[in-house]
C-alpha cells in the first residue's frame, strides 16, 4: 500500500497526459476525416454532367444519368466514412498505449525523486536520487532536488553540531557550580573564608553561563532575522564606544593601539552594529599576546564602508580561517577559550549578512589576524 501510495501522483500525471495525448490525436483525427469527406464530395460535384434521360449503370443499379453525381457523391462519402472511422479508432488506439508506455519511462525519474522524499527522515538525509536516465526538465529537477538535500544535511548536521556544542558549554558552569556546592556543604566544618571562595566561584560560573547565554540570544537575534531598527550611524563613532569597554584590558597587557577612523557612514540597527566592532575588539584584545597590537581602520567608499580591525596573535593556519566564523570555534580549533563562548565572529557575520554586507578575514604574516566588515554605506 505505502509503494502504491507513493507511485500514484506520477500514476495520475501518468493517465492525465495520456488522456491529453489520446484527445488531441483523436480531435486531429476528426478533422481530416471531415476535410476528407469535403474534399471527396467536392470531386465527385465536379462530375461531367451527360445529356439528360440517359441512363448508365452504377454498381449493378441502373441510374438516370442526372442523378449520377449525387449517387456517386454518396456512395464515395459512405466509403470514407468507413475506411475512416476504421483508422480514426486504430488511430486512437495507438495513441493511446503508445502515450501510456512512453509516458511511463519519461516520468520514471519523477516517481524516483517521489519515492526518495517519502523515505528521507533526519536520519537518512544522506539518501540521494544520483543521476537519472532522462535528460531535459526532469534530470534537472533530479539534480536540483539533491542540491536542496546536501543543504539541508549540512543544516542539520551543523544544528547538531551547535547543540551539542552549547549544551557541552553550558553543562560546565553548571558542573563547577554543583561541585562547589557539594563540597562546601559536606564539609561541616566550613567557615566563613571557605563559603566566601565558593560563592566566589559560583559567582564565576554564573556570570560565564550568563555571557553565553546572552551570546546565544544575540546570535539567534541576528542569523537570518530581519533588522528591527535602520538607522544611519558611523562606524567612527561605534568603534569609540566599543573601545572603552576593552581599554583597560588593554592597557594591562600593554597592548600597542593604532586608530586611523575616518567617519565612515553607515545605515542599520546602531546596536548590532557596535557589537560587531566590540566582538571584533574583544576578540583583537583577548586572543592576543601580551605588548603585541591593534590596528583599526574605518573608511568610506562609493555605496559602502569598511572597519578592519589586524591584531597580532598566535599562529593561524590559512586552511582554518573559515571555521572561525563557525560557533564555538577559536584559533582553528572546536573548543572555546575559558575567557569567551567561541560565538563572537558568528555573532559578527550573522549581523553583518543581517545588513547586507560582508565579511572576510586572513591571518596575518607573524602571527595574527585581520578581519574586514564591508557595509553599505548611509
Amino acid at each position: 500500500m505505502r509503494r502504491a501510495a507513493g507511485l500514484l501522483p506520477a500514476n495520475s500525471l501518468r493517465a492525465r497526459i495520456t488522456l491529453l495525448s489520446t484527445g488531441l490525436a483523436a480531435g486531429v483525427s476528426l478533422v481530416l476525416l471531415w476535410l476528407a469527406w469535403m474534399l471527396v464530395g467536392d470531386a465527385v460535384a465536379a462530375f461531367p454532367q451527360l445529356p439528360p434521360g440517359t441512363t448508365v449503370r452504377a454498381d449493378g443499379v441502373e441510374v438516370d444519368a442526372a442523378a449520377l453525381a449525387a449517387h456517386l457523391q454518396e456512395h464515395a462519402r459512405d466509403k470514407v466514412l468507413l475506411a475512416g472511422s476504421i483508422a480514426f479508432c486504430c488511430v486512437v488506439l495507438a495513441t493511446a498505449i503508445l502515450a501510456w508506455t512512453f509516458t511511463s519511462r519519461v516520468l520514471r525519474p519523477l516517481r524516483e525523486i517521489t519515492g526518495t522524499a517519502r523515505r528521507l527522515s533526519v536520519e537518512s538525509l544522506g539518501e540521494r536520487i544520483g543521476e537519472v536516465k532522462s535528460r531535459g526538465e526532469l534530470a534537472e529537477l533530479a539534480h536540483t532536488f539533491d542540491a536542496m538535500l546536501d543543504r539541508l544535511q549540512a543544516a542539520f548536521e551543523a544544528q547538531r553540531h551547535f547543540v551539542a556544542n552549547a549544551s557541552h558549554e553550558l553543562r560546565t558552569p553548571l558542573s563547577v557550580i554543583r561541585t562547589e556546592l557539594d563540597v562546601t556543604l559536606s564539609d561541616p566544618d566550613a567557615d566563613v573564608a571557605e563559603l566566601r571562595r565558593m560563592a566566589a566561584v559560583v559567582r564565576d560560573a554564573t556570570e560565564r553561563a550568563g555571557n553565553l547565554v546572552g551570546s546565544l540570544l544575540l546570535l539567534a537575534r541576528t542569523d537570518g532575522a530581519g533588522l528591527m531598527v535602520n538607522e544611519p550611524t558611523d562606524l567612527a563613532v561605534l568603534v569609540s564606544s566599543a573601545w572603552r569597554a576593552v581599554r583597560g584590558e588593554a592597557e594591562q597587557r600593554g597592548i600597542r593601539t593604532k586608530f586611523d577612523t575616518a567617519p565612515a557612514p553607515v545605515r542599520g540597527d546602531p546596536a548590532l552594529l557596535e557589537r560587531i566592532a566590540g566582538n571584533l575588539l574583544e576578540n583583537a584584545v583577548r586572543h592576543n599576546v601580551d605588548s603585541g597590537w591593534i590596528e583599526v581602520v574605518t573608511q568610506p567608499g562609493e555605496g559602502w564602508s569598511m572597519l578592519r580591525v589586524r591584531s597580532s596573535g598566535g599562529l593561524i593556519d590559512p586552511a582554518t580561517v573559515a571555521e572561525l566564523f563557525e560557533p564555538f570555534r577559536r584559533a582553528g580549533v572546536a573548543r572555546t577559550a575559558r575567557s569567551g563562548a567561541g560565538l563572537g565572529l558568528s555573532i559578527v557575520r550573522a549581523a553583518v549578512e543581517a545588513h547586507g554586507g560582508r565579511v572576510t578575514a586572513e591571518p596575518v604574516v607573524g602571527g595574527g589576524l585581520s578581519v574586514t566588515v564591508v557595509l553599505p554605506a548611509a
